[in-house]
């Protein structure tokens, strides 16, 4: 994996929580800092259904780029967010479907370029690329994308967990459509946001909480099962729709569900 950066120090700010490094908290990671455990003990407190949402939302991506990858014959992949390396991170999925595969990540987040080489390159066969990119330049993004995928050809557009961070003034839905008009036929956009629908109370308290400690521009916006759905717009939905993470075509090796959890989730094909 190439790092657009490479070549000098990354600067992060450990000194406030960031979203990357909390949700590398709940998923059990060890890529964080105390103001990031903070944010995430007193978000998870107030809230005690974050912590299956974010595994269980793990799940998800990897059902969907299977999805992509073998039903819909999907080779290329753009996931923009893409956080701190996990376990079973796109290309990984993709890849064990076809070798052949291409993916690109796109973040903002500097400890994400620096731990960008914690990404296994991948097979001979495919290619993965980091792009340093912030999601609100979604011209940025296409242009840079191009250099490894072919946009005249299907694409999964991965928005897994990260639109929640484009507040209403920035125009999230813009963002989201000028990303999929960009993109050839038959290709899909795969995302999931948090809820502002599924136990509010809960979910309001512990957005105040991370927001209280992370940097002003990583503040995160719940929102409801009709507004995320119009992040669809211009797609056909696949079934079974909008839904809850454990609803989207459930596989029972992710387990049982942990009862209602406060996001939502769903994947659209561009006609």
């Amino acid at each position: 994996m190439n790092e657009r950066s490479a070549g000098g120090p990354v600067p992060i700010d450990s000194s406030v929580a960031h979203p990357a490094r909390v949700y590398n908290v709940w998923l059990g990671g060890e890529e964080h800092y105390p103001a990031d455990r903070e944010a995430a003990e007193l978000a998870a407190a107030a809230n005690p259904q974050i912590v299956p949402a974010v595994r269980a939302n793990r799940a998800f991506l990897g059902r969907a780029v299977r999805q992509l990858a073998g039903t819909a014959g999907i080779r290329q992949f753009l996931d923009i967010g893409t956080g701190i390396p996990a376990a079973d991170n796109t290309h990984e999925v993709a890849q064990r479907v076809d070798p052949g595969a291409r993916v690109v990540y796109v973040d903002n987040d500097p400890i994400v370029l620096a731990h960008a080489r914690g990404l296994p390159a991948g097979t001979p066969e495919g290619a993965t690329e980091y792009l340093e990119a912030d999601l609100r330049d979604p011209d940025s993004i296409l242009a840079a994308a191009r250099k490894t995928l072919d946009l005249s050809q299907p694409v999964g557009l991965m928005l897994v967990a990260v639109l929640q961070y484009v507040p209403d003034a920035d125009d999230p839905y813009g963002i989201a459509r000028r990303l999929l008009d960009a993109l050839a036929p038959g290709s899909h956009i795969v995302l999931s946001h948090p809820a502002a629908d599924i136990g509010a109370e809960e979910v309001a308290e512990s957005m105040r909480a991370y927001n209280d400690r992370a940097a002003a521009h990583a503040g995160a916006t719940p929102r409801t099962h009709a507004e995320v759905a119009r992040f669809f717009d211009g797609a056909d939905l696949l079934d079974p729709g909008v839904v809850q993470l454990p609803a989207w075509r459930p596989d029972p090796a992710d387990g049982p569900s942990a009862g209602p959890l406060p996001m939502w989730c769903g994947v659209g094909r561009k006609p």
